[in-house]
């Protein structure tokens, strides 16, 4: 018996821009077949008549020439910018879509969780979705029944179990159907960022499931956008750009690879103030292409001064998104910068020691300084940078549950014997 729970060979999908591919009835299908041999001799006279104009159909490949193989027991996370390709991929493989060439070998039910209620009638109650989704997957009423109370006390809706899900909220929708896809005994799990809906404590349990099904030897095959749920759960991961598969490998390697290439230019136009131009503001770890807890980090702003500077000076600020202002530094505090001319170019930073910021979203904000004029002028917008998940203690990874600064230090433990007390 193969291993293998997924293998795609040559796979592409095209699309014809602004045409909605539309789901069919069974009466429908019939139809398509008996006219397709027409519709096939008439496009080829069309093609025939009128090559150079069929060139420039406006049609694209949304998937083309991915090749790839999942085993069995294997989390492997699919990474890409919007429209490379990634729900395109999930939905071959639930064969609600077909390739345009290419094949896709499955081996074994797949259960999947694509969009918010994908497979719910919203009609139904909670409590008949959770059949009427074991039936489409081929398994009998009994089976469902004996799955009925873990899925429900896992989605935490027994209020509502017997209410029509048209009136849950969104939240209530993906606890119900990533529990259903999840406890449903199939040997693939297919899951879209639709978690993303859930709260952060339900995305834990979610993860957790994961390695659960994983060790059962369930493949799962995840799509996000959050390279810290990816490191969490996966294994592997494949990275898509413009349908094609571009990295291929251990997730950690796979993540930071492409991580690497969404690096922004970190300042793509000059940005002027009343005394300086800005040619470039970077920030960057010393051990590699991407930021992880504890590297040392060094920050360079590169300008050019419009008018005589007489006491240069530079204050760079460290903040969270939702513009909490973590940690900052002044150029002061550690040295003073002789005078600059006007029109002459120069280099201001610093160089941080293990950077303690955990793994999020960042950004910088930087202001140039002439104290000798009392000028403190802030460089226009903002420079986003990324700290990535890691290893902090040597051993497992931290999340988001731990804050944003991460702490140097040492566990101390002391057990006191009772035995020993009381001799």
């Amino acid at each position: 018996m193969t291993d293998v729970a997924i293998r795609c060979e040559g796979l592409a999908k095209q699309y014809r821009i602004g045409e909605r591919e539309s789901y069919k009835a069974l009466r429908d299908v019939i139809t398509d077949a008996f006219a397709s041999p027409f519709h096939r001799f008439r496009s080829a006279l069309r093609h025939s008549s009128n090559g150079a104009a069929s060139k420039e159909e406006p049609y694209f490949w949304a998937l083309d020439d991915v090749s790839f193989e999942i085993k069995s027991g294997e989390v492997v996370g699919i990474i890409g910018r919007n429209g490379a390709g990634k729900s395109t991929l999930l939905k071959i493989l639930s064969r609600i879509t077909e390739p345009t060439r290419g094949h896709a070998d499955v081996w074994g039910r797949i259960g999947s969780l694509l969009e918010v209620g994908t497979g719910f009638h919203p009609e139904l109650t909670g409590r008949d979705n959770i059949f009427l989704n074991g039936a489409i997957l081929g398994m009998r009423r009994a089976e469902v029944a004996r799955k009925f109370d873990q899925i429900v006390a896992f989605a935490e809706v027994e209020k509502f179990i017997d209410t029509p899900v048209k009136r849950y909220s969104s939240g209530m929708y993906v606890r119900l159907a990533f529990a259903v896809a999840a406890h449903m005994e199939t040997e693939i799990l297919l899951v879209d960022e639709v978690l993303a809906v859930g709260d952060a404590q339900f995305q834990k349990k979610c993860f957790e499931k994961f390695r659960q099904i994983s060790t059962g030897g369930r493949a799962i095959v995840f799509v996000s956008h959050n390279m810290s749920a990816m490191r969490t759960v996966c294994q592997k991961g494949i990275v898509l750009d413009r349908g094609k598969v571009t990295e291929h490998g251990e997730i950690n390697k796979v993540a930071d690879r492409y991580l690497e290439n969404m690096q922004p230019d970190l300042l793509s136009n000059e940005a002027e103030t009343a005394s300086f131009i800005v040619e470039e503001i970077y920030i960057g770890s010393e051990e590699g292409s991407v930021i992880k807890t504890f590297d040392d980090v060094k920050i360079r702003v590169k300008a050019k001064a419009k008018t005589d500077i007489v006491d240069p000076g530079l204050y760079v600020g460290l903040l969270s998104r939702d513009n909490q202002r973590i940690t900052a530094l002044d150029l002061k505090d550690f040295q003073t910068v002789p005078g600059i001319t006007s029109g002459d170019s120069f280099e201001l930073g610093f160089d941080i020691s293990a950077l303690p910021i955990l793994p999020g979203s960042y950004e910088l904000e930087v202001f140039l300084k002439d104290l000798g004029h009392h000028k403190i002028e802030l460089v226009p917008g903002r420079v986003g940078f990324d700290v990535v998940e890691s290893p902090v203690y040597g051993g497992r990874k931290i999340d988001s549950w731990y804050g944003q600064v991460g702490l140097r230090a040492c566990g101390f433990a002391k057990v006191t014997s009772l035995i020993n007390s009381d001799q």
